[in-house]
């Protein structure tokens, strides 16, 4: 018997989220995740703390590209400009291959109270961070908090319009048009 097979993690996550979308999340147990790919229920376990984690593992990642992109600026940014380049690199992220499978997990989360609150704890947590990623640069309060929120508002908007049925552009064409759009307002113009 093979102890170790690559992608086990993988398989999990998309086995669960085809689960949860077909029979529902509160249905689904992770015995029933872990037997649809031939495992077991302790091996699931030794990847997720619990079902609800298979949807939210990547947040990690997310945040990451967020402070990659803020990294990545040069030293003499504007906190919108840090924006800007953070919000590139998390386009990367979410590449068109990708759209199909984060309007299922969307779907999965929209139809749960404590899902909806476990994706606003992820973005407030990735609020945090890339405002004190903005405050180690200098940035002054409250233009550190100020500028984290918007990045991870411009984030939220975008990814909802990004995976809308018939919605064709990349993320990273979204993400500047909702920044333009942030920027407008914020200057008086509309």
């Amino acid at each position: 018997m093979v102890r170790w097979q690559p992608g086990t993690r993988e398989r999990l996550q998309e086995a669960a989220l085809e689960l949860f979308a077909r029979r529902g999340y509160e249905q689904t147990t992770a015995a029933e995740i872990a037997r649809s790919v031939g495992l077991t229920e302790r091996t699931f376990f030794r990847h997720f703390s619990d079902k609800r984690e298979v949807l939210f593992q990547g947040q990690d990642l997310l945040l990451d590209a967020f402070l990659d992109g803020m990294a990545a600026a040069p030293d003499d940014a504007t906190p919108m400009e840090l924006i800007g380049t953070a919000l590139e690199s998390v386009a990367a992220f979410f590449p068109g291959d990708r759209r199909d499978r984060s309007r299922l997990r969307q779907s999965v989360i929209d139809q749960h109270p404590a899902l909806q609150e476990r994706e606003r704890h992820k973005l407030s947590t990735l609020a945090t961070a890339i405002g004190d990623a903005l405050r180690a640069r200098g940035v002054p309060e409250p233009a550190a908090t100020l500028a984290a929120e918007s990045a991870i508002t411009v984030f939220s908007v975008s990814f909802a319009q990004w995976i809308r049925e018939g919605e064709e552009r990349s993320i990273a064409e979204i993400e500047r048009a909702v920044l333009s759009e942030l920027r407008g307002l914020a200057g008086g113009v509309v």
